[in-house]
């Protein structure tokens, strides 16, 4: 049976957290309201502490989305909590996202502070947000790098204490896939009461590997992923929305799903990229300029005989309009008939050798060749 896997967009939280990408509240409700036609499940939407205009952000997008949860970050500290409460008063379903360190490296240097307080400011914190949304998630931050007995000791509190969704995050991306899915696995065996609330994975990507724990997370019993457009996020990143999604969708067999509409992913990616002023890397997953592009001969054959040969999904899944051949000195005459006859071109073999090494000579030097280059090559042959 299929499981549903929710995604909860941090976008305009985490990801906003990009030196140079920060956003007017205008141009936080427009993303938001694409995020809503995405289809994600919970959007978080900002820090309301943090400052007068991120507390009228999140305000302002619980007036204008309505669909998904709206979520605010607060630390375990009281006066996030008012501050978060207040700034959700409109949204129609509220979620209030707070916690607080569980490492030893965090509770010793950060807060300066034991386990056991540790834990009694976590089941504080939660009441606390209990009295202002009925829906209270906790991160344990730093989980990646917890005990784990501990970690799991301070699920049990907080869910006791009343969250309904509890976030164990690599925040500094230090895990590999099989020993953060070991530490999911682990909260799950050891945490009596873990099928009251909803298990959570909020992944870095400090060493490029944020989407492959994110999986091991799901593979291991977490329901919900914390994502971003782009991957975008502090540092190097966070989880990428749509490396996730179109990874569960592509393996069907993995038995999980999401309410995302795919289709939608890549003009999503391009809005956040344009608003946020952050380039989305050519190569790229799923939404790069190259995810769909095929430019050596070997591949482009392959791809030309059957897509599947070098596709593992369909560029309009993702809302690509189509793959692109890209003709370099690497690309085949394969590749090179195929654009010359959509051109309106048609060669036999002999000229069709002619009109490879001419364009192979081209190629060295423009390094691409486009559809004006191959119209003169071709009209040379013709008129000789």
């Amino acid at each position: 049976m299929s499981q549903r896997v929710y995604i909860f967009d941090t976008t305009l939280r985490d990801g906003e957290q990009v030196p140079g990408s920060q956003l007017t509240t205008d141009e936080k409700i427009t993303i938001a309201k694409e995020l809503e036609k995405l289809g994600v499940d919970v959007l978080e939407a900002g820090f309301p502490i943090s400052s007068p205009g991120d507390f009228r952000s999140v305000v302002e997008i619980s007036k204008a989305v309505r669909e998904p949860i709206i979520c605010a970050l607060s630390r375990a500290v009281k006066g996030d909590i008012d501050a978060a409460g207040e700034a959700l008063k409109y949204a129609k379903r509220g979620r209030i996202h707070t916690g607080l360190g569980s490492s030893d490296i965090h509770i010793q240097h950060k807060f300066n502070s034991t386990r056991e307080k540790i834990v009694e400011q976590a089941v504080a914190a939660v009441k606390q947000a209990k009295s202002y949304v009925e829906d209270v998630e906790f991160y344990c931050e730093d989980a990646g790098r917890a005990d784990l007995a501990f970690l799991a000791h301070l699920v049990q509190s907080v869910i006791a204490a009343g969250a309904t969704v509890v976030n164990i995050p690599d925040t500094t991306g230090y895990c590999f896939p099989d020993e953060y899915g070991n530490k999911i696995k682990y909260i799950f065996e050891h945490t009596d009461n873990v099928h009251q609330a909803i298990i959570s994975i909020h992944c870095h990507n400090d060493l490029g590997l944020a989407t492959a724990n994110t999986l091991a997370g799901v593979m291991n019993g977490a329901r919900q992923v914390e994502v971003t457009m782009n991957g975008i996020g502090e540092r190097a990143g966070n989880t990428s929305l749509e490396e996730v999604v179109m990874a569960l969708k592509v393996r069907p067999e993995m038995g999980y799903h999401t309410n995302v509409n795919t289709p939608l992913l890549f003009p999503t990616s391009q809005l956040v990229s344009k608003m946020m002023r952050m380039p989305v890397q050519a190569n790229k997953a799923i939404v790069g300029r190259n995810a769909f592009a095929h430019s050596s001969g070997i591949h482009q054959d392959g791809f030309l005989k059957n897509s599947l040969n070098y596709e593992i999904m369909n560029p309009h899944d993702v809302g690509v309009d189509k793959s692109m051949i890209i003709l370099t000195a690497r690309s085949g005459r394969h590749a090179l008939k195929h654009r010359l006859e959509l051109l309106g071109f048609s060669f036999d073999k002999p000229t069709l050798d002619v009109v490879y090494q001419q364009f192979l000579e081209v190629a060295d030097i423009k390094k691409e060749v486009n559809d004006g280059d191959l119209v003169e090559l071709a009209k040379v042959l013709i008129e000789a």
